[in-house]
């Protein structure tokens, strides 16, 4: 597999426990070649745009998706997608809200702003299992990005 083949995620989930579920889905389907946690907004805008801790790094060159949490500390999600969709270096990463909030103005507000897939969370564990397995699956091996 050669780096351009690798596949790069970008998890940004402040919920421990949901971030291993995500991490575990995405490792039993073979999905976890190359995974980037962000614990909050600002550490997800780091990695994106190269700042801070990041600053050195061509992280954009392979990322395949964001899955992105709404309810973050430091910056919410929804000012997330907003810079990203903001900018051209990161206007076509596919983007995937997977959040436990289902008010109608917060999946409004990420469509208008440009998001690929708005999920509510399952409560259930292998609900959740399954829903992550099948993002991973289709985001990472079916979609086709822009090169």
């Amino acid at each position: 597999m050669t780096d351009s083949d690798q596949v790069e995620i970008l998890l940004v989930e402040d919920s421990a426990e949901d971030a291993e579920l995500t991490l575990r889905a995405l490792k039993k389907n073979n999905l976890a070649n190359r995974i980037h946690h962000a614990r909050d907004g600002v550490e997800a805008l780091d990695f994106l745009f190269a700042r801070g801790p990041h600053a050195n790094q061509g992280t954009l060159r392979m990322l395949r998706v964001v899955l992105l949490d709404l309810k973050l500390p430091r910056v919410d999600g929804i000012e997330v997608l907003r810079q990203m969709r903001a900018d051209p270096r990161t206007r076509l990463v596919p983007v995937v809200v997977l959040t436990s909030s289902r008010e109608d103005p917060d999946i409004a507000q990420c469509y208008a702003l440009g998001v690929n897939s708005y999920i509510v969370k399952p409560v259930e564990f292998e609900a959740f299992i399954k829903v992550v397995s099948s993002l991973g699956l289709y985001w990472l091996l079916l979609n086709q990005r822009p090169q």
